[in-house]
C-alpha cells in the first residue's frame, strides 16, 4: 500500500527469532525487500536489537554470534565519540536495557569503513552504531522498554520452567518488586535527536503550492 511513497523516517524493530539463522526466518526475504526499498524511499531508518543485527547482516554482510549466556538486564554504556548529534545531551555514561542471546562483534563492526560505533561497553559490546551518512542507525538494546518489561520476560520464563537468570542491575530489592527505570531520559534524548538531526533537519522536501 505504501511502497510508492517516500518517508522521512522508519523504525525496524526486533523479533524473538535471534537464535535462528537469518535465512530461516520465514519473512526474511520480505524484510530484505523492505530494507532494499528504504535505500530510495526512506531518509533515515532506525534498527532495533534483532532488527539491527539483521540490517548489519543485509547491508554489510556481518554475522551475529551466539552469546555464552543471555545478555539480560540494564547495562552501563560509555560514549566512544566526543560528539554526535544522536547523543547530544546524554551523559558520558548512561544505561540501556538488553535482552538478547546474540551479538555482532565489535571488531567486525569496526572493520566496516561505513560504520561508526558511538557507544557501548566491554560487557555489551557495540551498542549504538550509525552509518557515516546517518541514514542507518543501529541500536543493539531496547531503550523503548517500559519499567516492567524485563520483569515480565523474567517471570514469564520462570513460569514456563525455562532456564533464565535474574536480569542484571534491575531489581532493587530481594522481593523483586522495586524497579527504578534509569534509562528513560537517555531513551527520550536519543529518539528525539534521531528525529531532529537525522530525520527532520536533513530530509529533502518540497513545499507544494508556493510559487518558485
Amino acid at each position: 500500500d505504501v511502497k510508492h511513497r517516500t518517508f522521512d523516517g522508519m523504525i525496524i524493530t526486533g523479533a524473538p527469532v535471534e537464535q535462528m539463522p537469518f535465512e530461516e526466518v520465514e519473512y526474511w526475504d520480505e524484510l530484505c525487500e523492505i530494507m532494499e526499498w528504504t535505500k530510495t524511499h526512506v531518509h533515515s531508518t532506525f534498527h532495533i536489537c534483532w532488527g539491527a543485527q539483521a540490517a548489519l547482516h543485509y547491508y554489510y554482510g556481518l554475522d551475529k554470534q551466539i552469546l555464552s549466556k543471555k545478555l539480560f538486564g540494564v547495562f552501563k554504556h560509555k560514549k566512544f565519540v566526543k560528539f554526535d548529534p544522536i547523543l547530544k545531551g546524554t551523559d558520558q555514561e548512561f544505561y540501556i536495557p538488553h535482552s538478547r542471546h546474540t551479538t555482532v562483534l565489535t571488531e567486525d563492526i569496526m572493520g566496516v569503513e561505513d560504520l561508526l560505533i558511538l557507544a557501548g561497553s566491554d560487557e555489551v559490546g557495540a551498542s549504538v552504531v550509525r552509518s557515516n551518512d546517518g541514514r542507518r542507525i543501529f541500536l543493539m538494546g531496547h531503550m523503548e522498554y517500559d519499567k516492567d518489561t524485563l520483569a515480565k520476560e523474567y517471570f514469564r520464563d520462570l513460569d514456563k520452567g525455562l532456564p533464565i537468570e535474574e536480569p542484571q542491575n534491575y531489581f532493587r530489592d530481594a522481593e523483586k518488586t522495586k524497579i527504578v527505570p534509569n534509562w528513560y531520559s537517555v531513551a527520550n534524548l536519543i529518539y528525539s535527536n534521531w528525529l531532529n538531526y537525522y530525520v527532520y533537519q536533513v530530509t529533502p522536501y518540497e513545499i507544494k503550492g508556493l510559487d518558485k
